[in-house]
């Protein structure tokens, strides 16, 4: 059926990932778009020069994407990995399932490829305009009016748009007119002691050197190696480390010898992988990491932040893309609700959103944490086993805290968050105080586990 064509002009600021969603699934529905992006079209000017995270596409943004039609586009340039290989500072490695259940992975996909098909697919409709090069100034959210400078020729322009929509990143441009506008508006920017770099493992022949199957991970107590495969062979490799403390950080690793140095202390299995590790970390920049939240996300009927403008988070969970794209389907259905009220809609929206979007941003600082240290400790390994058993013989019935935030798409990610940590203290308090053993069968172990997470959770919510 084709849609209902719409009165209201949209003015969407950001044409990235959740911005080239949200534009497709609007016009779809049969509103008049525009698209201002500030970067060039990056289907045909390369713009990644080493400062985008690869990323792990999941459930819930697959969800997004079926919403929007374009799910099979996306899954033919993904690359499925089923759990984490971890390897040592001597170069053995052990492999760790995301799930117990089958046919549960998570997919290592191009930022760009992805970004490229959602450009693509929006401007299929003829109610879609999309606009490169155009820096947004500022947004006077009183009066929906929005300022920008072209690239080309520097000057500023305004447009005029009944809605408009702030899906520019982590920086944004119409958040930051929240701050100056909106009397009471809160925003919170914490940012990591640690940095990131990325690398590549090149492949050989189009062939992966290294296991495509799996999320790789290196370790290190402070600092870590993670890598994903791409579908040319290659890896993107990114090193998450300190800017200052330590001894090796990098702000001191700035010669060849201290950069050998390094890698052949920590990582010795990637240096034949890498083969001019000096010049790509030389020449990478160094991109930070940090947490956004803020509140509100609307003003009125007129504008809405939405994906990293409205909560950035770091990707240690893998779900960055994933809730921005969730946004864009929590969104829709809203909008289902209460369609042509703007105003009701953003309220709605925002009121159920909020929570979860900062229960994920949470979770993700935990994960960081886990990745980095906690992945090589002996009861987190046991843990692990004990709950991929309990997933493989209870697979309706267990969820392991990673399960259901990643797999289980339509459970919000603060009741993912709550139970999932229930869960956790309750199992490693067994394993701490030797409850569980060899000879406990697995049931016995489901039916402690779920009473007192139960029972935690009870308390908990008093």
């Amino acid at each position: 059926m084709k849609p209902v064509k719409k009165s209201e002009t949209i003015l969407i600021i950001g044409g990235g990932l959740c911005g080239s969603l949200l534009a497709l699934r609007l016009a779809q529905r049969g509103y008049t778009i525009n698209i201002y992006e500030g970067r060039p079209d990056l289907r045909t000017t390369d713009i990644s020069a080493g400062r985008s995270i690869n990323l792990a596409l999941s459930n819930r943004g697959l969800k997004a994407l079926r919403l929007a039609g374009v799910a099979e586009k996306a899954k033919a340039i993904c690359i499925p990995m089923y759990g984490r290989m971890m390897h040592d500072a001597k170069g053995n490695t052990f492999e760790s399932n995301y799930s117990g259940r089958k046919g549960e992975y998570i997919n290592s996909i191009s930022r760009g490829d992805l970004n490229g098909i959602l450009l693509t697919e929006a401007e299929k409709h003829e109610n879609v305009t999309i606009h490169f090069n155009k820096k947004c100034l500022g947004v006077d959210i009183e009066n929906s009016r929005a300022t920008f400078e072209s690239y080309k020729t520097k000057e500023p322009f305004t447009i005029q748009a009944d809605v408009i929509f702030g899906t520019d990143g982590a920086g944004s441009s119409l958040r930051k007119s929240y701050e100056k506008q909106l009397p009471g508006f809160k925003v919170s920017q914490e940012f990591l002691t640690h940095g990131y770099k990325e690398l590549e493992i090149p492949g050989i022949n189009r062939k992966h050197q290294i296991s495509k199957d799996h999320l790789h991970i290196w370790p290190r107590g402070d600092y870590m190696l993670i890598a994903l495969p791409n579908t040319d062979g290659s890896f993107t490799v990114t090193l998450f480390l300190s800017y200052s403390e330590g001894a090796y950080n990098f702000d001191n690793l700035k010669s060849k010898e201290k950069i050998t140095e390094f890698f052949k202390r920590d990582f010795p299995d990637t240096l034949e992988l890498i083969p001019d590790i000096f010049h790509e970390f030389t020449t990478n920049p160094t991109g930070v990491l940090g947490t956004v939240k803020c509140s509100p996300w609307a003003y009125k009927g007129n504008t809405l932040i939405m994906g990293d403008a409205a909560h950035a988070i770091v990707p240690f969970y893998g779900q960055g893309m994933n809730a921005s794209f969730e946004d864009v389907a929590e969104l829709d259905a809203v909008i289902d609700l209460y369609q042509g009220d703007w105003e009701r809609i953003f309220s709605e929206f925002q009121k159920e959103r909020k929570k979860n979007a900062d229960a994920i941003a949470d979770l993700a600082i935990d994960n960081y944490y886990e990745m980095r240290d906690h992945v090589a400790n002996e009861s987190f390994i046991q843990k692990r086993i004990i709950e991929m058993a309990l997933e493989r013989e209870f697979p309706s019935t267990y969820f392991s805290k990673y399960s259901l935030v990643t797999f289980n798409e339509h459970l919000g990610y603060h009741q993912a968050m709550t139970k999932g940590r229930a869960q956790d203290k309750v199992l490693l308090k067994m394993i701490e105080e030797r409850e569980i053993k060899n000879t406990t069968p697995t049931k016995k172990i489901l039916e402690e586990v779920q009473n007192r997470s139960e029972k935690l959770l009870n308390i908990q919510n008093e």
